[in-house]
């Protein structure tokens, strides 16, 4: 027995040795599994875009050691989409770009200026009189589905009225103006972005919202040890409640609607005989999925959200268009707490199986999986393979401390861990002093700033399904709406406007070809 035992962890650690031709054969695999994909150049009737906030190339690859528990093979779902590109994030009037002018950028198609979400480059931050020029609005990929009569919606950790969600269906000079209270006086005229989201078009046409933000709906929303008010959002005060609003609306129109704010609740929303679904679980963003009460009283996974949302919108016999927003990834490395933003990537990357497998390959669903912008993780030599990701690296050569391998440039007051020592010279703390692999442990950071700042690279888009090999090198973050338009006959891409495209292409030879003759007589 003791020698089988023995001969069988001989054979595995035989296995296991990646020698020359471990390396061969795993190259052998990819190239067969490569060689079966075959382009879908269909219509895609659905389209599901997943917004990583936050989530540049160094996330990913962290994220994709901690799923393995420091298994550099592991893959995520998104790994294994077969094309990928790359994304240019800067944005109309700065290098380094926040998420509601990119969210501008790929959900609309137009890049603009820096905290301003659903107008051109026109339209400066906190210019109000010029984002109600409809000539500076723009259009998202939303409002294309719904006027091909598609059904649309969208989920987010965040608030719904937060700034990645709100280049869906507001115009808005500033991301900050979620309702009137963050409005200045002489903005008077302008509506706040909670109210288009309820009362505007395309807004009051999305079929399913779920997310955050009751404080920016519900004027005098109260908060409690477990739901408590954001104080970083706006609160509203003016007397509102956008959520009756909206429920009044759905049945003035006479749709079945629902409105949900537990766990429990959404669970059992009969999705047959639901036309509209709001769900409200938070008064600000919602807890990160590590915190969350996953009992029935509290906030659903982003995974539950996203399932919900399909098995609604896919009743539609013309399709949907659904965008999904993991943006707690962004809200963990604002705050310096690489093990949450990771575990939001790993928590994101659920939902995106939940989609394929709702889904199918290769199916008439283009799903996308993508990023608004970096941020300024680093990855740090030279951990052991296997390590864990949020673990130590080793000693610095210099100071002989040791040091994490993940680290941000930049970081608030709990992330830049120096203090002067009574030689006078400026030390950084041992990480052995805390748990460095706590949730709550901020990496150190090189600069002292309010909090950890956006990245300027470029980000990765996957995708699979119809037209996803149109993704194939590096891009304008503009490119990802297009290609939904393109790949679903939407929008600018639709069939009457590709009709006309071909008409008047025609006629114009037409007439070139009448020019010529005239010129030879």
């Amino acid at each position: 027995m003791r020698l089988a035992v023995y001969l069988t962890l001989c054979c595995c650690a035989a296995a296991l040795q990646e020698d020359k031709q471990y390396w061969f054969n795993a190259a052998d695999r990819e190239l067969a599994s490569a060689l079966k994909w075959k382009l879908n150049e269909g219509l895609a009737k659905n389209v599901i875009v997943f917004i990583g906030d936050g989530m540049g190339p160094n996330s990913v690859t962290a994220a994709r050691i901690y799923k393995g528990n420091g298994n550099e093979q592991e893959k995520l779902t998104f790994d294994e989409f077969p094309h990928i590109g790359m994304l240019k994030t800067y944005c109309s009037d700065k290098q380094v770009p926040d998420s509601a002018s990119t969210a501008t950028a790929l959900l609309c198609g137009v890049k603009t200026n820096y905290r301003v979400a659903g107008v051109d480059a026109n339209v400066k931050r906190h210019d109000c009189e010029a984002s109600l020029n409809p000539k500076f609005w723009t259009q998202s990929i939303l409002q294309w589905a719904q006027e091909a009569g598609k059904d649309t919606g969208f989920v987010t950790t965040t608030r719904v009225t937060h700034a990645t969600p709100s280049a869906l269906y507001a115009h808005s000079p500033e991301r900050s103006w979620e309702c009137e209270a963050t409005m200045p006086p002489e903005a008077s005229h302008c509506k706040d972005i909670a109210r288009q989201l309820i009362e505007d078009e395309p807004g009051k046409s999305i079929k399913v919202i779920m997310g955050g933000g009751r404080q920016c709906l519900v004027s005098n929303s109260t908060g409690t040890s477990t739901d408590p008010i954001d104080t970083w959002a706006c609160s509203s005060e003016d007397g509102r409640d956008l959520i009756r609003t909206w429920k009044e609306d759905k049945i003035s129109r006479k749709f079945v609607s629902q409105v949900v704010q537990t766990s429990e609740e959404l669970e059992n929303v009969d999705v047959e005989k639901t036309d509209y679904l709001l769900g409200i679980f938070a008064n600000g963003h919602l807890p990160y999925e590590h915190d969350r009460n996953k009992g029935p009283n509290g906030p659903p996974s982003l995974q539950n959200m996203t399932s919900t949302a399909i098995k609604i919108l896919q009743k539609n016999p013309k399709g949907y268009v659904l965008v999904v927003e993991g943006g707690l990834i962004d809200v963990a490395h604002h705050r310096g707490l690489a093990r949450h933003a990771l575990n939001e990537i790993k928590e994101m990357d659920a939902a995106v199986r939940v989609a394929v497998d709702s889904t199918g390959v290769q199916s008439d669903t283009l799903i996308i999986v993508t990023s608004d912008h970096t941020h300024t993780l680093s990855i740090s030599g030279y951990p052991e393979r296997g390590a864990s990701i949020v673990g130590l690296a080793g000693n610095s050569k210099i100071d002989k401390i040791p040091y994490t391998s993940l680290n941000y440039a930049t970081g608030d007051m709990y992330a830049f861990k120096y203090t002067i020592n009574e030689k006078n010279k400026v030390v950084r703390q041992n990480p052995l002093q805390e748990d460095y692999t706590s949730f709550e442990y901020h990496q150190q950071a090189a600069i002292l700033t309010d909090e950890a700042l956006h990245g300027g690279g470029d980000v990765a888009v996957y995708a699979i399904g119809p037209m996803a090999h149109l993704f194939q090198s590096t891009h304008e973050q503009t490119y990802v709406a297009h290609v939904v338009g393109y790949a679903a006959k939407i929008g600018p891409y639709s069939y009457k406007n590709h009709h006309n495209q071909g008409a008047c292409s025609h006629m114009s030879l037409l007439l070139y070809v009448i020019l010529i003759i005239i010129n030879i007589f």
